[in-house]
């Protein structure tokens, strides 16, 4: 385990509107607002279309290939996730959500493309004073948080 420390800041309660890609309205966001380090969570709408990573191809296999999932058709979802700076300072948004229409449910990351249907609520909690940031790592070819 790795571990720093970090203090809360700022807290943002923002609405993404239809057809926003959540990712990259939040990183937008993040950059606009000096955003550095944050912890996020979000409710609302993932609409048709919306990509998810919903896992590797293969185990603990190297490299790792990431598997796309596209969503059929609306679902309601719910995310948590971090935002922390890479390598050149630039925030980026590591969310999970967990979607569902009528009787199925995925999850998986935002990170290829989730698109708002209607609204997205999200609340960003800025941390302060945090150290950590995402880094490359070789292996699994992830920027992988360094605390």
């Amino acid at each position: 385990m790795k571990y720093s420390q970090a203090r809360f800041g700022r807290v943002f309660v923002i609405r993404l509107e239809d057809g926003e890609i959540i990712h990259e309205t939040i990183e937008t966001f993040a950059a606009d607002h000096a955003i550095t380090a944050a912890a996020v969570i979000a409710v609302g709408g993932a609409d048709e279309g919306s990509k998810l990573v919903v896992g590797p191809e293969e185990g603990r296999s190297t490299p790792v290939i990431p598997m796309e999932l596209v969503l059929a058709d609306v679902h309601e979802i719910a995310g948590v996730g971090t935002i922390f700076p890479d390598k050149d300072d630039k925030p980026v948004l590591h969310m999970h959500i967990a979607g569902g229409r009528n009787d199925r449910a995925v999850t998986g990351c935002v990170r290829c493309g989730v698109k708002v249907w209607h609204v997205l609520e999200v609340i960003i909690f800025e941390l302060v004073d945090a150290t950590a940031r995402r880094l490359m790592d070789r292996e699994t070819g992830f920027e992988l948080l360094e605390p």
